[in-house]
C-alpha cells in the first residue's frame, strides 16, 4: 500500500483558533472592511443559472452510454454540483439574502440542493457554523478526521482510497461522531429532495438521477475542485491550520479558496473576499498558500508527512451536560 505516514497523532495545540484574533487586529487597522459585509445580489442569479444548466442536460442523459455519462458527470455535472454545494456553503452563512432574511436563505438552499441529489443544505449548516466557531475542537469540529480514519488510511494507497471515499466520510462523519436530532427544516429538505428525485426519474429515467448522484460523488473525491477539502485545513506547514488558494478554480467555487479570508470574515460573501485580501494584503501575503488543488491532492497521497493525522486539534474543555 506504499509508504507509511510519518505522523502517529494529530498536532495538538493549546492556543485559540487564529481567526477571531486576526479579525480584530485587521478591523482595527482597516475598519472599511465592514462595508464588505452583507449578501451578494448577483449570487442568486448565478446559482439559478447553475441549477437550470443541470436541468437542461437531463433530457439528453438517457441517450448517453454509461462511459459517456461518467465522463460528462465528472467533467461537467459534477463540477456544477460541487459548485452548488459551495453555494450551499455561502447560503449557510446567510450570504444569499442577508442575515435579516433567514427563511429566504433556507428556502434558496433547498433550491440549490436539488441537482446534488441528496439533502444536505440544512444539515451542513448546523455543523459548519460550529466548525467556524470551534475550529479544531476535538469534540465539536466534525471537519476533523476521526482517529479510526487516521489509523486505517495511513499509507500511500490508503490515503488514495480515503480520497475516493471522502464524500462518504465528509457526509456521514457528523452523524457518527456528533449526532443531532433532525430539525423540522431537515425533514422539509428531505421531502423536497426525494420529490425532486422522483420527478427526475419519472420524466427522464433512472439514468438521469444516476448522472446527478455520480457527478456529486465523483466531484467530491479525486477531482481538482475537491482539492479544497484538503487544502483548507490540512497542515502542510507546521503550525499553520488554514490555507488559502488564489488560483483560477475560485471562479467556479465562489472563492472558497480564499479560506483564511473567509474564516477571518465569514460575513463577507465570496465575491468580495479578494477585496479583503487586497485591503489587508500584509496579513495574508506571507501566510503559506496553495497554488494548485490538483497538486494538493497529489502531495496529500504521496507525501508521508501529510495524511489524515495532519490536522491541528484542540482539547475540548466544555462542561458535560
Amino acid at each position: 500500500m506504499g509508504a507509511h505516514v510519518s505522523r502517529n497523532d494529530f498536532e495538538w495545540v493549546y492556543t485559540e483558533e487564529p481567526h477571531a484574533s486576526r479579525r480584530k487586529i485587521i478591523l482595527e487597522k482597516y475598519p472599511e472592511i465592514k462595508k464588505l459585509y452583507g449578501y451578494d445580489p448577483l449570487f442568486k442569479w448565478v446559482v439559478t443559472a447553475m441549477v437550470l444548466s443541470q436541468l437542461l442536460v437531463l433530457p439528453f442523459v438517457k441517450y448517453m452510454s454509461w462511459p459517456v455519462l461518467l465522463i460528462v458527470a465528472y467533467c461537467f455535472g459534477g463540477v456544477i454540483n460541487h459548485s452548488l454545494m459551495l453555494a450551499i456553503h455561502e447560503i449557510a452563512h446567510n450570504l444569499a439574502f442577508g442575515h435579516n432574511r433567514p427563511l429566504h436563505n433556507r428556502l434558496f438552499g433547498f433550491f440549490a440542493n436539488l441537482p446534488v441529489g441528496v439533502p444536505v443544505s440544512i444539515s451542513f449548516r448546523k455543523y459548519h457554523l460550529e466548525h467556524h466557531r470551534y475550529q479544531g475542537d476535538e469534540v465539536i469540529d466534525v471537519d476533523l478526521p476521526t482517529l479510526v480514519e487516521a489509523k486505517l488510511f495511513c499509507t500511500t494507497g490508503g490515503k488514495l482510497i480515503w480520497l475516493f471515499l471522502q464524500p462518504l466520510f465528509y457526509s456521514l462523519r457528523p452523524l457518527v461522531v456528533r449526532p443531532k436530532p433532525p430539525s423540522p427544516l431537515e425533514l422539509v429538505n428531505l421531502i423536497i429532495q426525494v420529490f425532486f428525485d422522483a420527478v427526475v426519474v419519472k420524466l427522464f429515467g433512472l439514468r438521469a438521477l444516476w448522472y446527478l448522484l455520480l457527478g456529486s460523488f465523483m466531484a467530491m473525491g479525486i477531482h481538482p475542485v475537491a482539492g479544497h477539502f484538503i487544502s483548507e485545513h490540512y497542515m502542510f506547514r507546521k503550525g499553520f491550520e488554514t490555507y488559502s488558494y488564489y488560483g483560477p478554480l475560485n471562479w467556479i467555487t465562489f472563492n472558497v479558496g480564499y479560506h483564511n479570508e473567509h474564516h477571518d470574515f465569514p460575513a463577507v460573501p465570496g465575491r468580495r473576499l479578494p477585496e479583503v485580501k487586497r485591503i489587508a494584503a500584509e496579513f495574508y501575503d506571507n501566510l503559506p498558500q496553495h497554488t494548485s488543488w490538483s497538486a494538493v491532492l497529489y502531495d496529500f497521497v504521496m507525501d508521508p508527512d501529510i495524511g489524515p493525522y495532519a490536522r491541528i486539534k484542540r482539547k475540548h474543555f466544555g462542561l458535560k451536560s
